[in-house]
């Protein structure tokens, strides 16, 4: 147990390590608004623009695991240091660039400092917080940061786009990240691994090797369906995969601890972050998307109206580590996954003719459950790793969590296209041409139906409208068994302990 009086050193410790939490989450969501401003100013191809949204994930997916391992030898806090110095440069490059090759950069360099400070702040949770309860509240404060981040997103963007150009949105982060140069070091604690072993670059390049094709043909599916290209990349990235594992199996020293997965408990903590992480980024990924182009909401107000979603998250949060220390992770972690499992059945019978309140209380149920599953698993992962590898461990479930985001989007947002795109068939008065141009998006069908109008232009909205609800229904109903499938799981692992599981049970000894 921790000295009594260290706890207000701790607690304010925990206040400084969620503001790049709060940064990053808002980040993941500020950006879709700002396209329809940058394409205007910057005239990206629509090549160009893909790379500008998804380069951040691929380079932040790629970098995690060796970020992770490399904050345990050098010192966390300091990554944690140089994370935040580099996100502030890139964020005013962003901003301020001048030609679609300039952001693309940008936001490149964004997704190496944003692998240096996920694991960081998470490890360093893990270090500062010994006592198991403690650390399960901070981690619970830690993920219901990224939920506040994630819905101030639409807000905040949507704001400084009224008001403001579009780089506007990148220098949000700006003054937190100052503010975190100035407080960490005084009130954050170094901490490393005291014996570390020789930083293993072969591992280092194996990981990123393994992220980056299979991330980038997750992306490429997603927008351009099975390919070549798509089967390479993640052909590569399998293999790369495969001798990584080798690897670890073999080498002293371990960039990360395999045999962890064959820890049942373990693998399920895991895949229930992963698929928490799904979840949450298909909803938003639909939800947003309906809210203004089907509704006709401004990005304000369909940031105002998740709000109460994210006030839902939050309570669950904070909530989840007391209920898990009653009942169980795994049964926390199974009622959560199933409410997101009831919350993606409450989308699948919205309307094209707008369904708000219903969207409003499937998406408080969807993230209530989410962010108390995360949480839970969270914990699970970081108590399974040993505390001079935290960085390690740390990465594992940022890993999995930024998988989680990418097989969201992509997986959920290839099927809903899929059911869009056959969705259009001949319409009467609209021409032919003007019905295959609205094939790709619901963004480009309403900017060919405004330049049609009257009544052709009226028929094809309809249309397109539908067409988008139906691959809304096709992806939530897909999400929704997923989320009941790993929540089963969870059940299942429970049971299996002959002992209500605490996530601290999940050691490391536990494989030896």
């Amino acid at each position: 147990m921790q000295p009594r009086t260290d706890a207000g050193r701790r607690w304010s410790a925990l206040m400084v390590l969620i503001l790049p939490v709060l940064i990053i989450s808002m980040d993941a969501t500020i950006l879709g608004f700002a396209v329809p401003s940058l394409s205007e100013t910057l005239g990206p191809t629509s090549s160009q623009l893909l790379w500008i949204v998804d380069i951040y994930s691929f380079v932040l997916a790629g970098l995690l695991v060796t970020m992770g391992a490399l904050g345990d030898r050098i010192g966390r806090r300091k990554l944690l240091m140089f994370g935040a110095a580099g996100f502030s440069v890139a964020s005013v490059l962003a901003a301020f660039s001048t030609s679609p090759e300039m952001l693309i950069a940008s936001r490149a360099m964004l997704g190496v400092a944003g692998a240096t400070l996920m694991p960081s702040t998470l490890s360093l949770i893990r270090n500062v917080f010994l006592d198991e309860r403690e650390r399960q509240t901070a981690i619970a404060v830690w993920a219901a940061a990224f939920a506040v981040g994630s819905a101030l997103g639409p807000i905040v963007g949507g704001f400084l786009l009224e008001h403001f150009w579009w780089g506007s949105v990148f220098l949000v982060g700006v003054p937190v990240t100052a503010t975190l140069l100035l407080v960490a070091p005084r009130l954050v604690p170094e901490s490393r691994d005291p014996k570390p072993g020789a930083f293993d670059v072969t591992s280092a390049a194996l990981s990123l090797v393994t992220m980056l094709p299979i991330v980038y043909a997750i992306k490429i599916f997603a927008e351009h369906g099975l390919s070549t290209v798509v089967v390479t990349a993640a052909v590569i990235g399998a293999v790369a995969g495969f001798v990584f594992v080798r690897r670890q199996q073999r080498i002293s020293d371990p960039m990360v601890d395999v045999s962890l997965f064959a820890v049942p408990r373990f693998r399920m903590a895991v895949s229930g972050n992963l698929i928490a992480a799904f979840g949450f980024a298909g909803s938003l990924f639909f939800v947003t998307q309906y809210l203004q182009l089907v509704v006709g909401m401004s990005p304000l107000r369909a940031g105002l109206q998740l709000l109460p979603a994210a006030v839902s998250s939050v309570t669950f949060t904070m909530l989840a580590p007391v209920v898990a220390r009653r009942f169980g992770s795994f049964t926390v972690i199974a009622a959560g996954l199933t409410m997101g499992g009831i919350g993606f059945a409450m989308l699948t019978q919205i309307t094209a003719e707008g369904s708000v309140a219903l969207t409003t209380a499937a998406v408080i149920v969807l993230n209530a459950g989410l962010g108390a599953s995360m949480t839970v698993a969270l914990d699970g992962i970081l108590a399974a790793i040993p505390a001079e590898r935290a960085g390690a461990g740390a990465s594992v479930s940022e890993t999995a969590i930024e998988l989680g985001f990418a097989l969201g989007t992509a997986v959920l947002g290839s099927i809903a296209a899929a059911v869009y795109r056959g969705g259009f068939v001949a319409i009467d008065g609209v021409p032919s041409e003007a019905i295959e141009a609205s094939r790709d998006t619901l963004g480009a069908a309403i900017g060919v139906a405004d330049d049609l109008g009257g009544d052709a232009g009226a028929a094809l909205r309809d249309a397109a409208d539908t067409a988008f609800v139906d691959g809304f229904h096709a992806a939530a109903l897909t999400a929704s068994i997923a989320l009941v499938i790993v929540a089963l799981w969870a059940l299942r692992t429970r049971r299996q302990d002959s002992v209500v599981v605490e996530p601290a049970s999940l050691s490391v000894e536990s494989v030896r």
